[in-house]
């Protein structure tokens, strides 16, 4: 266990610090076989950069749309990761930064996941919330005293010190697909109340709900350019007053945009549908008439939905499996995404599966929600990966996809047309998918 850090303020200097470059990446990771592939702005860097004192100059790469160019050119490089699958390669750019003589640091979800691991491949981790904290760590590391470790894990700053997110660091045209801009990410509060079976939520930002002033909320929200936005709150229904506060505050922006789980109140969605609710996603658990109650509720109201399917849970047997399969063709989704039960590290799931030894994968680049690493309590691992295949080719077997996801995009496109809020797609960029020169049938 680390120790922790308490936070030493830095009486600044009275004169000018230099200009310092920190090269920020943010590495590459395997897609999912089959699906359709997205490649969305991503949050972690954006919020991170915004935390970085004036004086220091960034420079973005996002290896999952554009290639990695690795020059000495820089201070200090800093990678940023949020994903298990990403932490390999994250390693393997900073031991080709160390053959530079450059020092490397690392933070991000997956960094304090994997902080022991990581560490060996790095100057120094940094763990928890950065808001508040760089000045001590860049001054630490002119003077050439880098600690190995920050870690404000348990000692998380005051919310009202998140500010709007650094997104003029992003190359903005290399993430729009033929001409379609992606969602801009967003979030309105941190931590979660919930402590879900295979969810590390409460280790990363602690089991409390921290929402974010909502003045400041809708002063980021009035920065942001792009129309439709993905709110990465782990939830939204953590408390019903500040849930009907935020979208009502939302409403006059016009703005459009899909969530995890808001509350199935009448009064709540009513507001959220004003405030440009698109979709949610919904976990369907189980076959029971809560669940398509639910989903009937949220499309009255006009808003989407994207199950979420977790496939694999000690409960579930082969049969549960199979009906919840079938049961996902009655309850008219919008969408499903189906993942293999993971045992991510520091989740109770974790836990119990070390402590049963039923884990048997242990290469961080399978950790993607789509193959077996343990052992399921009611059939083999084979079994269960198969399973999972014949989820997804069973949802999307008289329409694929793609074509579910373009019948609820051109939902959005309604919406926006009747309130005035539609821009036409780019067509400097219809030819263009991430970056990369495709054709128009493809």
């Amino acid at each position: 266990m680390f120790k922790e850090i308490q936070v030493i303020r830095i009486r600044k200097p009275e004169k000018k610090i230099k200009t310092m470059k920190i090269k920020l990446i943010y590495p590459k990771w395997t897609k999912l076989e089959g699906q359709t592939h997205f490649n969305l702005p991503p949050h972690g860097p954006v919020v991170f950069a915004a935390t970085l004192p004036d004086y220091v100059e960034i420079e973005f790469t996002d290896e999952n749309v554009e290639p990695l160019t690795i020059t000495d050119d820089c201070d200090l490089v800093a990678i940023s990761m949020m994903l298990t699958t990403q932490i390999k390669r994250g390693w393997e750019i900073a031991e080709t930064y160390h053959s530079l003589g450059k020092k490397v640091i690392f933070g991000g979800i997956s960094t304090m996941l994997h902080a022991e691991e990581t560490l060996q491949h790095a100057d120094s981790v940094f763990l928890g919330e950065s808001e508040g904290r760089m000045e001590q760590v860049l001054d630490d590391f002119r003077k050439n005293r880098l600690q190995k470790v920050y870690n404000f894990m348990n000692n998380r700053p005051d919310i009202a010190l998140v500010g709007p997110a650094r997104r003029d660091i992003l190359k903005s045209e290399l993430y729009y697909h033929k001409g379609v801009q992606m969602v801009d990410l967003f979030h309105a509060s941190r931590g979660c109340r919930f402590s879900c079976y295979p969810c590390a939520v409460t280790y990363l930002g602690g089991r409390e709900f921290r929402p974010r002033p909502l003045d400041k909320v809708i002063e980021e929200l009035e920065t942001i350019q792009n129309n439709r936005l993905f709110i990465v709150d782990n939830s939204l229904a953590q408390d019903t007053q500040w849930e009907k506060d935020l979208f009502r505050e939302m409403i006059p922006l016009k703005k459009k945009w899909c969530s995890h789980t808001i509350e199935d109140k009448p009064e709540v969605l009513n507001l959220a549908a004003q405030a440009g609710a698109w979709y949610v996603y919904q976990a369907v658990f189980d076959t029971s008439d809560y669940i398509k109650d639910r989903i009937k509720m949220y499309h009255d109201y006009g808003i989407g939905v994207e199950g979420t399917i977790l496939l694999g849970l000690d409960n579930q047997t082969e049969d549960d499996i199979l009906r919840l399969i079938d049961f996902l063709l009655e309850i008219d989704l919008d969408l499903a995404e189906f993942t293999v039960m993971t045992p991510f590290p520091h989740t109770k799931a974790w836990d119990d599966m070390i402590r049963e030894k039923r884990i048997f994968n242990f290469d961080w680049n399978d950790y993607n929600a789509g193959k077996v690493v343990f052992q399921p309590k009611h059939m083999s691992p084979e079994r269960l990966q198969e399973l999972f295949y014949l989820a997804w080719d069973t949802f999307y077997k008289d329409e694929s996809q793609a074509q579910k996801m373009f019948k609820l995009f051109r939902k959005v496109i309604e919406k926006e047309i009747e309130d005035g809020t539609y821009r036409s797609r780019r067509q400097d960029l219809a030819d263009i998918s991430f970056g990369k020169k495709v054709t128009r049938g493809s």
